[in-house]
């Protein structure tokens, strides 16, 4: 909130996972409730299916951490060979670097013995929609919860008729959700990706820093005295 004190409701807070810090719990209400929606609330992801995730930010990489503690195969995309690295030292095995293969959609059918992907964590929206229509399964699950690519696409809507592909927006979750996904996050000892902490006096630097999309994982501003 960017805010040294700030007045809630009782029902608008949530209990910290015992073993994460102020800076690590600080990065859960947006970012990481967004990806635990998009994979357990409206499709349940299962051991043993795939999920793809797009780029490095906070959805993308708590979207991995998620499907790891899930037993799920896990194919990720960057632009990046430096932020793939990170990726494989995650323990993501099969990684695509977008702006080598821009057709992407039929690497992955490649990766998948050509049946597509289960789940699809869609970041980019516009820009990135077709290709995940390539990438998906027949029946396969797409939440779209970013437009990082831009709002104006000229994407064919045929695929999600011929593929039976449920394509569906996710906004952040409700507390219900938080709570399930704290008690996963308790469960496997999952620690939140920070890139940065700075202080609170630092904000706009920080700003800087997000805008520059050097980042990989969470940014984070301390007000201090924890």
């Amino acid at each position: 909130m960017l805010s040294q004190y700030a007045v809630l409701s009782e029902e608008a807070v949530v209990e910290i996972p015992a073993h994460l810090s102020f800076e690590e719990a600080a990065t859960l209400p947006c970012a990481a409730l967004t990806a635990w929606h998009a994979l357990f609330e409206d499709d349940c992801l299962k051991p043993g299916q795939t999920v793809l995730t797009q780029d490095t930010g906070g959805v993308s990489l708590f979207a991995i951490q998620f499907a790891q503690a899930a037993g799920a195969q896990l194919i990720s995309t960057s632009g990046s060979d430096e932020k793939i690295a990170k990726l494989k030292k995650m323990g993501v095995v099969n990684t695509i670097n977008y702006n080598q293969k821009p057709d992407w959609g039929k690497e992955i059918l490649k990766l998948t013995s050509m049946k597509g992907v289960d789940h699809i964590v869609e970041v980019g929206g516009g820009g990135t929609l077709g290709e995940s229509f390539k990438a998906v399964k027949i029946g396969g699950h797409i939440a779209l919860i970013g437009v990082l690519s831009g709002m104006q696409s000229q994407v064919n809507p045929m695929a999600i008729l011929m593929k039976g592909i449920r394509l569906q927006g996710v906004y952040v979750g409700s507390r219900s959700m938080f709570e399930s996904m704290n008690e996963t996050i308790s469960l496997h000892k999952i620690k939140p990706i920070i890139d940065r902490v700075f202080e609170f006096e630092e904000a706009q630097d920080a700003l800087r820093y997000m805008e520059s999309a050097q980042h990989f994982g969470k940014i984070v501003i301390s007000v201090g005295g924890n």
